[in-house]
């Protein structure tokens, strides 16, 4: 935490005095005499508080608290006031001043104020940093989501693993973000301004995979399920890689790669060359704590997708999740927050006892939902989206018991 305090007042004796006793209590004062000396240190980084006399020539500590609002409304100003003063500072309150304090000022009343406002101002600014790095730097933070020590660890690992610089065979169950965890891994390495190229494997002859190589010179080349790669293009590659490629490569995999090398189903020195770097994705099963967040994400994503407002999430609906099992990992748990956004039953309790011409109505009834909500409920340029008459557009709405009004968000006519 930051000890700086920024004293404006223009009686010296006043600055001088205040200065002694922060020196007193381990605090670091920076002084000024009006708002002209004291405004080059009032920026969105300063990282202390202000304490202001509101009495003072030109321009006061009225003024001084409005520029420092405008320039950080975050950044605690605290006023002195003089005898006669305190209604002036109540206003001052409310216009954002963070506390106000009698003059002469007691430490004892003084240094708890500041102190408070100290945490308050370190708090700030570490929460504006760990956003920064969830913006920018930390491509783990930001897409890869779970409070799980699993899901932690994975984030370290990959952290570790992006920094090494060297090829990485990423595994895991079906449907766990085999990619999402390689798009990650290039965005976080030094070739992460480079380009991202993604391949399947099954794809790549020897000649798809030196364009793939070429296209990716200078960032990524993400291989999906690398045990599908020819067996020429495993030799091919394995040879490009250890003769100075200049794409970093990430190869994906939801098998056991060291059983298929072993079973010779796999070129056993490729497989040893990826696996100096490997990072695995656990499965839902493992870490079902994270199930929640995921959740919550998804739904969020597919209400924005499909323009409609997102429902609540009833705690038991929750515990019903997590006590499921996932076997198609994050990408059917994404599935189930699309059904849930648009009002469809949850696949696992309830679809599988639906008959074909059940599930087609589901499947109608969430593509009526969809098209409403982007259209904002306005059923008639809703049924055009969907090609359709407006009689049997509305015919549809009345036989689902959907009321385009509840697809109207407020703001938009």
């Amino acid at each position: 935490m930051s000890t700086d305090v920024l004293i404006v007042d223009d009686d010296a004796a006043v600055r001088e005095a205040l200065a002694q006793t922060l020196e007193l209590h381990d605090l670091a004062p920076r002084v000024a005499g009006s708002f002209i000396e004291a405004k080059d240190h009032i920026t969105p980084d300063f990282p202390g508080v202000i304490l202001s006399d509101i009495r003072m020539p030109g321009r006061d500590g009225f003024y001084l608290l409005e520029h420092t609002r405008k320039t950080d409304a975050e950044l605690p100003v605290i006023l002195l006031t003089g005898e006669g003063d305190i209604p002036m500072a109540v206003r001052a309150m409310g216009k954002g001043a963070f506390d106000f304090l009698e003059k002469p000022c007691a430490p004892d009343a003084l240094l708890p104020v500041l102190t408070r406002a100290l945490q308050t101002r370190a708090l700030v600014l570490e929460n504006r940093r760990l956003k920064r790095q969830l913006e920018t730097g930390d491509a783990a933070a930001r897409m890869l989501f779970g409070t799980s020590k699993l899901a932690e660890d994975l984030r370290e690992r990959v952290r570790r693993v992006a920094a090494m610089g060297t090829d990485v065979l990423v595994s895991g169950p079906p449907g766990a973000g085999i990619s999402k965890v390689a798009e990650v891994l290039h965005l976080m390495t030094p070739a992460g301004r480079g380009p991202y190229v993604k391949q399947p494997a099954a794809a790549l002859d020897v000649d798809a995979l030196d364009e793939a190589l070429a296209a990716a010179r200078g960032g990524s080349l993400f291989i999906e399920e690398i045990t599908a790669l020819p067996p020429q293009s495993q030799h091919a590659l394995l040879d490009r890689l250890e003769d100075g490629a200049e794409a970093r490569l990430i190869a994906g995999t939801t098998t056991d790669l060291a059983r298929t090398a072993q079973d010779g189903r796999f070129y056993p020195e490729l497989y040893y060359r990826l696996d100096v770097a490997p990072v695995r994705i656990p499965a839902l099963s493992e870490r079902p704590e994270d199930i929640p967040v995921l959740f919550r994400h998804y739904v969020a994503q597919a209400a924005e997708q499909s323009g409609i407002a997102a429902p609540d999430i009833a705690p038991d609906h929750l515990a019903r999740l997590m006590a499921q099992d996932w076997p198609g990992n994050a990408r059917s748990l994404m599935s189930a927050a699309m059904r849930f956004v648009l009002g469809m039953p949850d696949e696992v309790t309830r679809a599988a006892d639906l008959g074909l011409s059940e599930q087609m109505a589901q499947v109608e009834r969430s593509l009526l939902i969809a098209a409403l909500g982007r259209q904002n409920g306005r059923a008639s340029e809703a049924a055009k989206a969907l090609k359709l008459p407006r009689k049997t557009f509305y015919d549809k709405l009345a036989r689902y018991g959907i009321k385009p009004e509840d697809y109207r968000r407020g703001g938009e006519g």
